[in-house]
């Protein structure tokens, strides 16, 4: 017997006739003896028609600031996993199981005060634990959780995920299965790539760098968690039939399983593909180069809440200037150029370049630790292809290169192929 967490998306959730399929998987997992705990996302599309009521609302009185209370956005938006719950209790209930929802606060999972982007800092699952072991499945409302003012707070999109894996962590389960609308974690986007495999088991640190750079299986945070906490996690698929062979397997279930690195016995030198759209770069020319000055450029694009990527500097031959060159998202290079031109006399540079639509395709494993030209390797593929390379980063198991946009899916087919990941 074991304890397990299991999380259902919006897709897999998206209407009765799902939620019944839903709870047929609990259904084979509590009648294999497992204790077993559900967290739900809302029903697909929904949060979306919800979040677009709370910033219409401000328009429809004819007020002139879209401004709203972000604690009444929490209260709003959390209603759509509270729906799925109390509709998957019924659904379990209907074909026999002992279970009961629970919204975040009645746990209670706590948070911080930063309401619609919450962090999880406590979560209490001592009554939960008291109810499994008399066989009642616990189904959870995700997202969502109590924050220091008493008030419900979201933990920002795709905090369901997040909400998983910590339930997963304070319940001490033995396993946190993620059911969404994929059957695992992939060499590189199926859908630009056919030849992407999917891979029976990456590691924390693999996974993390993967959804951290575009892969959309999992929410950052939640791989964080897992990390953290030593959580093994299981990417599977809701949509397989609940009692297909091999589905009740509790050691090699079909999907994906992220671990610890120990747990990989043969350890590929890359492990995936991964690729980001909607980049932007900004170039500040003719930089005054002297201490301070990359403070007073990247200190208040982070006041602003901008996140920067990549940077490049360049110095120039007699050392007096420099040229920077970074990344940000696309949406958010307006706003960087009005928070770099506000800078531009204190700091002193001579112009400012931008140019949207690019994309940063990355190259990730753990197995580049230990070997050494696999940076090259990339390098020569896409010279081989006529792809110009913009801009360069790298960490211990991650290459990440910015080219421009119409030749991701030629890099991402190019670089998924050198390195043998279309190969059985």
């Amino acid at each position: 017997m074991a304890r397990i967490v299991m999380k259902f998306g919006g897709t897999s959730v998206a209407d009765l006739a799902r939620i019944h399929n839903v709870a047929r998987h609990v259904k084979r997992e509590v009648d294999l003896g497992h204790q077993v705990a559900v967290v739900v996302s809302a029903m697909a599309g929904k949060t979306n028609e919800l979040v677009g009521w709370v910033q219409g609302m401000p328009k429809a009185c004819g007020a002139n600031s879209p401004f709203y209370d972000a604690r009444e956005y929490d209260a709003i938006v959390a209603s759509g996993e509270q729906v799925t719950s109390g509709l998957l209790a019924i659904a379990l209930q209907s074909i026999g199981i002992d279970a009961r929802s629970w919204q975040g606060w009645q746990i209670p999972i706590r948070t911080d005060n930063a309401h619609g982007a919450a962090r999880i800092l406590d979560i209490d699952g001592s009554e939960i634990v008291r109810r499994m072991q008399r066989g009642q499945v616990a189904v959870v409302a995700g997202f969502q959780g109590l924050a220091p003012d008493n008030r419900i707070a979201t933990l920002g999109r795709g905090g369901s995920d997040t909400s998983a894996v910590a339930l997963a962590a304070a319940l001490k389960a033995d396993r946190c299965d993620i059911y969404t609308d994929v059957d695992g974690v992939y060499t590189t986007d199926p859908r630009i790539e056919p030849k992407a495999r999917r891979l029976a088991k990456i590691s924390f640190e693999e996974m993390l760098e993967m959804a951290s750079l575009g892969a959309k299986v999992l929410q950052v945070r939640s791989v964080e968690l897992a990390m953290v906490h030593k959580v093994r996690t299981f990417v599977r698929s809701s949509f397989e039939d609940p009692d297909a062979p091999g589905m009740g397997d509790f050691d090699n279930p079909p999907g994906t399983l992220i671990c610890d690195e120990e747990e990989i016995v043969e350890q590929q030198v890359v492990t995936g593909i991964a690729y980001a759209k909607d980049e932007a770069q900004i170039s500040l020319r003719r930089v005054a180069d002297r201490p301070g000055v990359s403070a007073g450029i990247f200190g208040p694009l982070a006041e602003a809440n901008i996140n920067v990527d990549m940077i490049v500097q360049n110095i120039s031959e007699d050392g007096s200037k420099t040229d920077i060159t970074f990344t940000v998202p696309t949406g958010d290079v307006d706003k960087a150029v009005t928070v770099l031109e506000r800078v531009r006399e204190t700091v002193g540079f001579d112009v400012i370049q931008s140019e949207a639509g690019l994309v940063k395709v990355s190259v990730i494993g753990i197995g580049m630790r230990s070997h050494a030209g696999v940076a090259a390797t990339a390098f020569r593929a896409l010279a081989d292809k006529g792809i110009n390379i913009r801009a360069i980063t790298t960490s211990e198991i991650k290459i990440s290169i910015l080219i421009d946009g119409p030749y991701a899916e030629l890099a991402v087919r190019t670089l998924h192929s050198v390195y043998g990941l279309d190969k059985h």
